[in-house]
């Protein structure tokens, strides 16, 4: 088959390259997915780069996410309870390895896709939906009139925080790079828009919501963003670093920690979701069909390139400014 390929980390435009390897076939409790849609992925980039909290062994294939068909089932009852075979599922795989025409998954992880949802949404059905759910209405608990702050507002993420916003009844004040990106995060429903070129953000913040700042607060940043949104929380407030964008680390200073009850804590999907049982699971899943369904949850498509143009393909998802999410095109769906 063909997979994306990468020998040493480095710029993804520079070290990816498009293999000819051999065929995987699934262990006990796996089922092999014949691959139609990937995203392209800020943590996939970062796994290529080297600089993702878990790294595989090289050589390695990226791709944590997408949809397929499940074409074989390893040995084991597993699969065949699951009634997985040749089934449309979301591929969720948690070790990457997605970038290629077959992948090997846990069959826990194949979750079956309802027909209505397009391959496009199906193949961006987990990350950025489920981190969505999972930090704003699971952990943060963001209620009804409150303020949410949040860095990275115009990515795929940011964007769908917003319309959760304007769906649940809670206000986003959004933090961008570029003066420019203000007004299309307003018509989106972005309740406040600010740029951190015009100035200290959490000044900016305070003058929004009143000098006692906010309760809630998310950031995928780090380095100056994140330490922004620090400044601004109250002092009950709590922040959630879900991301490192900068590559550099946020500063705190001990005196609001200690003068408050001010939280500051880490969120990775790929430790919470494990954590979920079963049926907790399932009904998470449901919500993220219902809310695609309801264009909250749904990812803007941008460009679909083919496997052949990998490298293109993750160059442009790291564009400033770019619009839509990157899809990697690995098969024709039957």
């Amino acid at each position: 088959m063909r997979a994306a390929v990468f020998e040493t980390f480095g710029n993804p435009a520079e070290v990816l390259r498009v293999r000819e390897v051999p065929d995987p076939h699934p262990g006990p409790g796996e089922v092999r997915v014949r691959m139609i849609l990937s995203p392209v992925n800020p943590s996939d980039l970062l796994v290529v780069r080297g600089q993702y909290g878990v790294l595989p062994k090289l050589p390695a294939t990226p791709g944590f996410e997408g949809v397929g068909v499940v074409d074989e089932l390893g040995p084991g009852l597993l699969g065949r309870m699951l009634r997985l075979e040749g089934k449309r599922v979301v591929a969720i795989n948690s070790r990457g390895g997605n970038w290629a025409e077959y992948a090997v998954i846990p069959a826990r992880q194949a979750r079956p896709v309802p027909a209505d949802i397009p391959d496009e949404q199906a193949a961006t059905f987990f990350v950025n939906p489920a981190s969505v759910l999972a930090m704003v209405r699971q952990i943060l608990g963001v209620s009804r009139g409150e303020w949410l702050l949040q860095s990275a507002a115009g990515s795929t993420l940011g964007r769908m925080i917003i319309k959760l916003g304007r769906h649940d009844g809670f206000r986003t004040l959004n933090v961008v790079r570029r003066r420019a990106a203000i007004e299309e995060l307003k018509k989106l429903g972005g309740d406040a828009v600010i740029a951190s070129e015009d100035g200290p953000i959490d000044q900016q913040v305070r003058r929004i919501v009143g000098s006692d700042g906010v309760r809630y607060a998310v950031d995928p940043v780090g380095g100056e963003t994140g330490t922004g949104l620090f400044r601004s929380l109250g002092t009950a407030g709590r922040l959630l670093l879900y991301g490192t964008l900068s590559g550099e680390p946020i500063q705190i200073d001990p005196r609001l920690m200690i003068s408050g009850r001010r939280v500051v804590e880490g969120f990775w999907l790929g430790h919470w979701m494990p954590q979920r049982s079963i049926p907790s699971a399932l009904l998470l899943f449901r919500e993220i069909a219902s809310l695609i369904r309801q264009h909250v949850l749904d990812s803007e498509i941008g460009p679909i390139d083919p496997l052949e143009q990998i490298a293109e393909a993750a160059q442009r998802a790291e564009t400033v400014g770019r619009h839509g999410k990157v899809l990697v095109r690995l098969g024709p769906r039957p």
